[in-house]
């Protein structure tokens, strides 16, 4: 009779328990991307902000401060005095002129969206004939440069006599070309037709169905059209140069390049201009920060399907 041996199984080799959170460690390659992203935002953000905080702290001084070259200190801060004098000098001209800036700017920009969402929801929601053939002729107005139109401008505001006068500012910024291809993408992006149908059933004219339906599901359009205007309109220069001649009539843009230019001659200017530049910084702010929901919103449209 044999025996048989039985061979003991080999020990189980167990592997040590993982660290707490070994499995949840990110690579070093994807950490060090992100650092470099972000770094890199944050000297973007910097380059953004820093003539922002030189025009601060430069509002401060005086003329002797600013061309010591000490404009980033806080030395010899005097805002209050260099606000009273921008408000004193010339019988308060240069508050004229930000009231102008904000005639030719707000009522411009307001006028010119609803005119290019207008327009743009008729070349989407509407079929006539010629309807691509005039689009891209809109379209070409793009491409022209308005340094390029300002003697043509000036050349009609003349042959009707509106030189030297408000109209001769806010005329020709009443319509933006790429207001209009904006103004179409927005209204074939947010307004169903089937809504447009609706109201056109319940007894609706075309006009009651745009203005209560249309423009308000097209409102993000309308409001980043707005600021893209506005913005612009602000920041316009050349054309107020072609076409104004009286400084009661000069937007901030133009009467602060007057200052500066005597500047040169006048230093007691230097503290005006970047006093006046800081408060003109004040209104376009405001703009965006108040509106900057829809205008994301705007900026986000179609994104998603």
């Amino acid at each position: 009779m044999s025996a048989t041996v039985t061979t003991p199984p080999p020990p189980r080799v167990t592997a040590p328990p993982a660290a707490a959170g070994a499995g949840t460690r990110r690579p070093p390659s994807r950490w060090l991307s992100r650092t470099a992203v972000n770094g890199a935002l944050l000297l973007s953000a910097a380059y953004m902000l820093f003539p922002l905080v030189w025009l601060v702290t430069a509002a401060t001084k005086d003329a002797g401060g600013l061309l010591a070259g000490n404009a980033f200190s806080f030395q010899g801060f005097d805002l209050g005095g260099n606000l009273t004098r921008l408000a004193a000098y010339g019988d308060g001209v240069y508050f004229r002129w930000y009231l102008n800036s904000l005639l030719y700017a707000g009522g411009g920009a307001l006028a010119c969206s609803l005119i290019c969402v207008a327009a743009g929801y008729a070349f989407d929601k509407y079929d006539f004939r010629g309807k691509e053939k005039l689009f891209g002729a809109v379209l070409m107005g793009v491409l022209v440069p308005t340094t390029a139109l300002a003697l043509p401008m000036y050349l009609l505001a003349s042959r009707t006599g509106i030189v030297n006068t408000y109209w001769a500012v806010l005329i020709p910024v009443l319509v933006n070309p790429f207001g209009v291809y904006l103004a179409r993408v927005f209204s074939a992006g947010y307004i169903p037709d089937e809504a447009l149908e609706a109201a056109r059933i319940d007894g609706a004219g075309e006009l009651r169905a745009f203005w209560s339906i249309g423009l308000r599901m097209v409102m993000p359009g309308f409001v980043t059209v707005f600021l893209f205007q506005f913005t612009a309109i602000w920041n316009n220069f050349f054309l107020p140069l072609v076409m104004l001649s009286d400084q009661r009539l000069f937007p901030l843009s133009l009467g602060l390049y007057a200052w500066n230019s005597n500047a040169h001659a006048e230093p007691d200017f230097y503290p005006l201009v970047v006093t006046g530049s800081l408060l003109a910084v004040v209104p376009l702010v405001v703009a965006f920060v108040s509106l900057q929901r829809h205008w994301k919103a705007g900026l986000t449209a179609g994104s998603v399907k």
